[in-house]
């Protein structure tokens, strides 16, 4: 077989693109509701009675995205919700690839994807809620705080907001991002119908790619040069665009890194025939080893999950299930600074449910 290295990378580039142009919409338009739901009501400042915890806990996860994560998390802390509440949101959430599995592209079918968002939220909530009371109700929990070096977070160098990174982050990366996710959001919000925009095809080819591009280096630069930026530190519309385009570009980074992956095992070094019957033939083992990418920190593990699930044929719901309950979001980075043990509980518990749940739900055929 010919295999052309370069045509493998574009083609790659372009998918990523074609998903991350509606991913752009769904991680901006969120963000943007909850600042304005923030703003209007201040959600910690009163959650409900303790009883309906996991209950609230677990709606929250389902939110697409992180953002209930963090919020829980600082509820936590702040002694505003139960530990059960805590752990009913990060089972039930999917972050950042819920937007993978909401976005529409040429690798996957988008009714496929919409039903395979509505399943895994639905055993997320359930098993959100049911844990979240178990844990309640056994009194698991740990309320000490083990990081005490409150004068450690003000020693770190201030921001030059005019160093040529700062620019990049905050002014030329960020309005390019922008400008191509307007650029692709019309022909995006069509596929969800299977339409498109024939007149601009050639145009939306190139941007995605570009957008691609750009997505990886701004999520680069960010994560290993300008590691500063707290969108929590400022409280207002440029922050909160700022930290959703921030998400955006590891998003598609993400999903980029994992459809190269998966393409080139598949059409390269195994062949689509081989690979598909051995994912039908040991779906027991990829439910194992999807739950433990899931589990990783932050939303990594999950976006990579939800990419071999549109791009791999026959990957099992199930193990889609197990992989988005054991994953945290980026809820557990301030949950693990504030409290490692907690953190670790969060973590160590999540991935157990979702074994559970997921070889459940692979005995019931998903």
């Amino acid at each position: 077989m010919d295999f052309n290295l370069w045509s493998f990378i574009v083609d790659n580039l372009e998918a990523a693109g074609a998903i991350g142009g509606y991913v752009s919409i769904s991680i901006i338009g969120f963000a943007l509701i909850t600042y304005a739901a923030q703003k209007r009501n201040n959600v910690e400042s009163n959650i409900g009675p303790k009883w309906a915890h996991p209950f609230i806990g677990a709606l929250l996860g389902a939110i697409p995205g992180c953002g209930a994560t963090i919020v829980v998390a600082s509820m936590y802390k702040n002694r505003k919700i139960s530990f059960g509440g805590l752990f009913a949101t990060f089972i039930s959430t999917l972050g950042e690839g819920s937007f993978v599995l909401l976005g529409a592209s040429d690798e996957a079918d988008v009714a496929g994807n919409l039903t395979a968002y509505a399943t895994i939220t639905i055993f997320g909530l359930v098993a959100g809620i049911i844990f979240g009371y178990l844990v309640d109700f056994f009194g698991i929990r740990v309320r000490s705080n083990d990081n005490h070096d409150e004068g450690s977070k003000d020693q770190s160098p201030p921001i030059e907001h005019t160093s040529p990174v700062s620019q990049f982050i905050e002014s030329l990366g960020f309005y390019s991002i922008i400008a191509m996710a307007i650029f692709l959001a019309p022909g995006s919000i069509m596929a969800l119908w299977g339409g498109g925009i024939e007149a601009i095809s050639g145009a939306t080819y190139w941007v995605s790619i570009a957008l691609t591009i750009t997505c990886i280096i701004y999520y680069i630069v960010n994560k290993f040069i300008y590691d500063h930026y707290d969108c929590a530190c400022e409280d207002d519309v440029k922050s909160t665009l700022v930290h959703a385009i921030l998400d955006v570009a590891m998003v598609v980074t993400f999903v980029f890194v994992g459809l190269f992956v998966a393409n080139y095992i598949i059409d390269v070094l195994v062949g689509a025939e081989a690979f598909d019957e051995w994912m039908t033939s040991s779906a027991i083992v990829v439910v194992l080893l999807a739950a433990l990418i899931g589990a990783l920190p932050g939303c990594g593990g999950m976006i990579a999950v939800a990419v071999a699930f549109i791009t791999i044929p026959n990957f099992p719901m199930a193990a889609l299930i197990a992989a988005a309950i054991a994953t945290s979001g980026d809820g557990i980075f301030p949950l693990l600074a504030e409290n490692k043990k907690d953190g670790l509980i969060v973590s160590v518990m999540g991935l157990a449910v979702a074994l559970i749940v997921g070889y459940v739900a692979l005995a019931m055929g998903f």
